[in-house]
């Protein structure tokens, strides 16, 4: 990602953060002219990113022999109105990304998915696990030979955390209040009126 350097955060261990608070990743290939874009979950297994994908998704063509590959991770954004701020400052979005790219493999071992569906589950189940996958259970052998699962050896990490931070300390606080509380009310309005719309 671009500079200005002062929006880039530099500490690995920050921009993983983001990856682990917000593992629903946009995954970005290409062949030739044509972009494969594909959503989904990773999550760490050692320094790897490890994932599934339907067998049927034409990305699997490329999640596979060492292929280049971007996952993106997208945590809070919001627009940030001038009129929150105590200076003259002009409109603005601030938003925390985390970039990881590297080299993708594909997991051929059936025993080797389940295993990484059932470390999945635990991940996202936490910190209050409420539903326990068992690994033998039968509708898993089912599921296995309709999923494609990988692994991404990440090579470079980026995040850009555009925060204000080249703001006063009290309008980098009023941006942090202001990033808060309108993804807490834009996820909850944009959820409702889906709902109302489609039930």
């Amino acid at each position: 990602m671009y500079p200005p350097k002062h929006h880039q955060d530099y500490s690995i261990e920050n921009i993983k953060e983001v990856a682990k608070a917000y593992p629903f990743s946009v995954l970005v290939s290409a062949e030739g002219q044509t972009s494969f874009i594909t959503h989904a979950p990773l999550i760490f297994q050692g320094e790897k990113l490890v994932g599934h994908i339907d067998k049927n998704n034409p990305h699997t063509k490329l999640l596979k022999d060492n292929y280049p590959i971007t996952a993106i991770f997208q945590g809070p954004q919001t627009y940030i109105s001038p009129s929150i701020y105590t200076t003259k400052q002009l409109p603005t979005w601030n938003y925390i990304i985390a970039h990881a790219t590297g080299v993708v493999r594909q997991i051929n071992d059936p025993n080797t998915t389940k295993k990484s569906i059932v470390t999945m589950t635990e991940f996202l189940e936490n910190p209050d696990q409420k539903f326990i996958l068992d690994l033998n259970d039968p509708r898993m052998d089912r599921l296995v030979p309709y999923i494609h699962c990988f692994e991404i050896e990440v090579q470079n990490w980026e995040g850009k955390f555009k925060l204000s931070q080249d703001k006063t300390p009290a309008d980098i606080n009023n941006a942090k209040q202001e990033l808060i509380k309108n993804n807490q009310k834009s996820v909850a309005d944009f959820v409702n009126n889906l709902f109302e719309k489609h039930f």
